[in-house]
């Protein structure tokens, strides 16, 4: 989480969005901003799981088996000025990717008769999705679902969803792409992934993120520069104090 603020103050410095992609050890849990931690402590499924509070809002997560992004931009580029375009065009890539290996993948929209994508973003659900627990039952506007083939559209399972938090300067936006059920959860907790919708599943975790990448850069007119040393490495020391914030108690337990 602490690493996640600093790629806001990076994105600052770049002028442009940065991105990054990492995944969870061992399983874990990340309430959203505005969720209760009593509401967590509830929760059979997740009872012997680790928590931790994200900055941004949204559903309960489990982590550990998917792949989880942070993006961040500053509020001057076009896609820091409306919550929907900086979700549109990660999840518009993210669903060209799924639908060019197989999986019948799509962003969710609202019923006929619902209400419009411009005046429901994601990460606002629809009425009563906000009292779900967790993230993967909820449904907004933008969300790519998908169905294991044979299924019908009513039984699309959610695989990626997004939230976001304004900072000073930069928008800081989180998602979540689900690979497979995890089975260090209670039922309750599990969520089938993309292993789980589509056969032998849709490849390597860092090709399908590289590859997503491209397709968003290149709808967007962008160059990719892929750094692999990777973002904590190097930032461990100045980023000691804003983790130790996120690992207090009163962080987690501040709702």
């Amino acid at each position: 989480m602490a690493a996640d603020e600093a790629l806001a103050a990076e994105a600052l410095r770049h002028g442009g969005p940065v991105v990054r992609f990492y995944g969870w050890e061992p399983t874990g849990v990340s309430l959203g901003a505005f969720q209760r931690l009593a509401d967590a402590r509830q929760v059979e499924a997740i009872a012997a799981v680790p928590l931790v509070r994200r900055p941004s809002g949204g559903g309960a997560i489990v982590h550990g088996s998917d792949l989880t992004y942070a993006a961040a931009v500053p509020k001057t580029h076009p896609w820091g000025g409306r919550p929907q375009a900086f979700y549109d065009v990660f999840h518009a890539a993210a669903v060209a990717e799924l639908v060019h290996r197989g999986v019948a993948a799509r962003q969710h929209a609202p019923p006929p008769g619902g209400t419009a994508s411009e005046d429901m973003p994601t990460g606002e659900e629809a009425p009563g999705d906000a009292d779900l627990f967790f993230c993967f039952d909820r449904r907004a506007v933008g969300d790519v679902v998908a169905t294991a083939a044979g299924a019908t559209a009513s039984g699309a399972a959610k695989l990626l969803g997004s939230a976001q938090r304004r900072l000073a300067g930069a928008v800081l936006q989180h998602g979540s792409l689900l690979l497979r059920a995890n089975p260090g959860v209670g039922p309750a907790a599990r969520h089938p992934g993309l292993w789980d919708l589509a056969a032998g599943g849709p490849g390597d975790p860092r090709d399908l993120a590289e590859a997503w990448i491209a397709r968003l850069a290149a709808a967007a007119g962008l160059a990719t520069d892929w750094q692999d040393a990777g973002f904590l490495s190097p930032r461990r020391t100045l980023l000691s104090t804003a983790a130790a914030r996120f690992a207090d108690d009163g962080w987690t337990g501040r709702r």
